[in-house]
């Protein structure tokens, strides 16, 4: 099983871009043990706004089931490595 990555602190718009390169789901995983698919935009504006403070996630936890992803938004959580964000 591939372990929760807890955010914290990180810029929305920057997240949401890494988010939009993950090739499995992403779910985020509030308190009460709910799961929030975060692939669908729908889920994104439900599961965020309450965790916005300021423009940046405040603090969250995610769970991929794709540990390419799990390793992208850990590099993205620890060291704000966007790199896998096409420029274009």
């Amino acid at each position: 099983m591939t372990p929760f990555i807890d955010l914290h602190n990180v810029d929305v718009a920057d997240f949401l871009a890494v988010l939009d390169t993950c090739e499995g789901n992403v779910y985020l995983v509030t308190n009460e043990g709910d799961r929030l698919n975060l692939k669908s935009k729908l889920c994104q504006l439900i599961g965020l706004t309450r965790l916005i403070v300021g423009g940046r996630i405040a603090e969250a936890s995610v769970y991929c089931e794709n540990v390419r992803d799990e390793s992208k938004l850990f590099r993205f959580n620890c060291f704000g490595d966007t790199s896998c964000v096409d420029a274009g």
